[in-house]
């Protein structure tokens, strides 16, 4: 069992109170109803699958009940940096600032 930081309780909380809900960062259509079944699948379903460090979303389920972003090393399972929903995207603890045009996990 490991331990989450929940930026909005800030308290580190058991593994057992979070769930994982999906990939951070990821921009909605403008105008969903005006993309092509192809662009649409690719928003909706597709995800990169990154083995690293990945930019993810949690819940704290169990706790405060909020959304909240996290920088996870996929390989170690270690969490990095967690930090609110709706900040920008954070670089990396101890890399280089993080570029938004950048593509998931890399630098600027």
């Amino acid at each position: 069992m490991f331990l989450i930081k929940c930026p909005y309780c800030g308290e580190n909380r058991s593994e057992l109170e979070f769930r994982w809900a999906g990939e951070a960062h990821i921009a909605r259509p403008e105008n969903i109803a005006a993309i092509s079944d192809e662009e649409f699948a690719e928003y909706f379903f597709l995800r990169d699958n990154t083995k690293g460090v990945a930019y993810e979303r949690w819940r704290h389920i169990h706790g405060c009940g909020r959304f909240f972003n996290a920088i996870r090393d996929t390989v170690s399972d270690n969490f990095l940096l967690t930090y609110k929903a709706g900040l920008p995207r954070q670089p990396v603890p101890g890399s280089a600032p993080v570029s938004p045009d950048a593509p998931e996990g890399g630098a600027a």
